[in-house]
């Protein structure tokens, strides 16, 4: 990402293929990170564990656009599942999806509409906070009680109590949990992404006229 304002690179059929098969390449290599996951026990309880899958599917939303970024979303969904298939009847999987894309297209728009290396950040300091907030509202009003099939909702509030001794229902335990959760996951995510995008993308748009 230099600071230098980049022009999108032309969509001839060289760069289609590379575009297709640099895609299904960073799917492939997000499905294997998902299965890669640990627990932040400090910020959230045990089952909610991060894994950082999103870095591929940020490098392939700076290099092609928010649209590619959502179908890498699916092809890693979908790797993940024939490798090792769901143990939360795709509920986990959905939420992942789900906040995988509200973290890759605020990203991929701001540094489609403005490709320097401000705006990747910008679109990066952007996406973690929209991310999280979504993340807070998607788990209190749709993934927890679909969650609570497998496991009593008072179960997940005396865990995030255990943690965070505020919370004392659903919402709150967004807040106090899965809130600061997921902006960790963001600003992980995000130095990462700052470090290898460059030299990725070099390599990513090498030779595609």
């Amino acid at each position: 990402m230099s600071t230098a304002k980049k022009e999108k690179p032309k969509m001839t059929s060289s760069y289609r293929l590379r575009m297709l098969t640099t895609t299904a390449m960073l799917g492939a290599f997000a499905g294997v990170l998902m299965l890669l996951e640990f627990p932040l026990s400090f910020l959230a309880p045990s089952f909610y564990k991060i894994d950082l899958s999103e870095i591929p599917v940020m490098v392939g939303t700076f290099a092609f656009g928010p649209v590619q970024g959502v179908v890498i979303e699916l092809i890693k969904i979908g790797i993940k599942l024939i490798l090792k298939g769901t143990s939360t009847g795709f509920v986990g999987e959905l939420a992942n999806f789900a906040i995988g894309c509200a973290m890759v297209i605020p990203a991929g728009i701001i540094y489609k509409l403005n490709r320097t290396k401000k705006a990747a950040i910008l679109g990066m300091v952007a996406s973690t906070v929209f991310m999280a907030i979504v993340g807070v509202f998607l788990n209190a009003f749709v993934m927890i009680p679909l969650y609570s099939k497998f496991m009593p909702i008072e179960g997940i509030i005396a865990a995030g109590k255990a943690i965070f001794p505020i919370v004392h229902d659903t919402f709150t335990f967004c807040v106090f949990c899965v809130l600061p959760f997921n902006l960790m996951k963001g600003v992980i995510v995000g130095v990462v992404v700052a470090i290898i995008y460059k030299p990725l993308s070099r390599l990513i748009h090498k030779g595609v006229r």
